[in-house]
């Protein structure tokens, strides 16, 4: 799975816990937020005033370490730092 626009929000963090920090960082409360299972990356954006583009980046970095295995297999990158 890669990450576009029309990801589902939760599908997101599901396969890759360590961008929940992003959604964190970027204000979104998304974890545990019913909605998550249905929004997409792009309808978070619009609903919170968020550009897209800086967003979609900032998780395709997260997911890039974590698949380089720079993030420990289901940690939330806010874990492995201090």
């Amino acid at each position: 799975m890669l990450i576009h626009r029309t990801s589902v929000v939760e599908d997101v963090m599901r396969e890759w816990p360590a961008t929940i920090r992003t959604f964190l960082d970027f204000k979104l409360a998304c974890v545990g937020c019913p909605i998550a299972t249905f929004h997409t990356l792009a309808d978070s954006c619009h609903e919170h005033g968020i550009e897209e583009a800086t967003f979609l980046s900032a998780l395709r970095a997260v997911v890039a370490l974590a698949d380089q295995g720079s993030f420990a297999s289901g940690v939330c990158s806010a874990s492995t730092t201090s």
